[in-house]
């Protein structure tokens, strides 16, 4: 019973590594002028809305009390 023992059960795996595709993509189409100021927008858009976010809510995470309006009862002028 004799047995060929190969390195390699396949030959295609040995040669795996190696593969180059002789089939190219197709090159990338360039964004027109309106597609590019329509991601524009779309960036100012977001980054101006996260500006505000951050300008209209940190007040709110303030954790300081308000300071009192200085509004005192009559009971506390006594009368």
């Amino acid at each position: 019973m004799f047995r060929r023992r190969e390195s390699v059960p396949f030959s295609f795996v040995a040669e795996a590594d190696r593969f180059r595709s002789n089939v190219t993509a197709p090159p990338r189409a360039r964004a027109s002028v309106s597609q590019l100021v329509g991601h524009s927008l779309v960036g100012l858009t977001l980054i101006a809305g996260f500006a505000g976010s951050l300008l209209f809510g940190l007040p709110a995470l303030d954790t300081d009390p308000a300071p009192s309006h200085g509004q005192t009862s009559e009971a506390s002028q006594h009368r």
